[in-house]
């Protein structure tokens, strides 16, 4: 009889028998549950929990954020700190450099796809929305912001939109190293000052 009949029969094992195969199969579970703790440990302590973002204080605007995602249209949009905000009439944020009139035909926008919309709250202010399906991370209008504004329009990674690649090909290419990896939990990092 060989061994594999001796496993279906129903004859008794030997002790020698019984202990080896017991042997073998505690060592194979030690091995599993070893490996799958290892493997947790790398899920926790490795890139899994880390996510890209983008350091406003460092971002200088280049527009590479729009251009060299590797998303369709990139997962970066444009947010926008209320708190900051001015509310202002002129923003620059809004409107071009140098616009002709103070309407809102496409070439006095500073925005290139009408993302930013604007609502009258009273005399001399408005408030500033951006529509996320329609910005495509350029850039533009927070660069205004900046220059002729208080600030309070800036890029950062729309986290549900980006892939989360193991090397983010906009921060391969950004001069300003204004995009690095973080745990989640700041992973929107705001605006809250001007």
């Amino acid at each position: 009889m060989d061994k594999k009949d001796n496993l279906l029969s129903n004859s008794p094992m030997k002790r020698r028998d019984f202990f080896r195969r017991l042997g073998t199969v505690m060592a194979g579970g030690g091995i599993i549950a070893v490996g799958g703790a290892a493997a947790t440990k790398v899920k926790s302590e490795g890139t899994a929990d880390l996510y890209w973002q983008i350091d406003h204080e460092k971002c200088t605007q280049c527009g590479r954020c729009e251009t060299d995602c590797v998303m369709p249209v990139s997962a970066v949009r444009c947010f926008h700190a209320n708190k900051v905000c001015g509310y202002c009439d002129l923003c620059g944020g809004y409107y071009r450099t140098n616009a002709k009139e103070l309407n809102t035909a496409a070439e006095n926008m500073i925005c290139p796809t009408g993302a930013i919309q604007r609502k009258f709250v009273e005399e001399p202010y408005f408030e500033y929305t951006i529509d996320y399906d329609l910005c495509n991370g350029c850039g533009k209008c927070v660069k205004g912001c900046g220059s002729f504004g208080n600030g309070s329009l800036f890029l950062q990674v729309k986290q549900d939109l980006c892939l989360n690649c193991n090397e983010c090909k906009i921060s391969t290419v950004c001069a300003s190293g204004a995009i690095s990896r973080v745990p989640f939990e700041q992973a929107y990092k705001m605006k809250d000052k001007a």
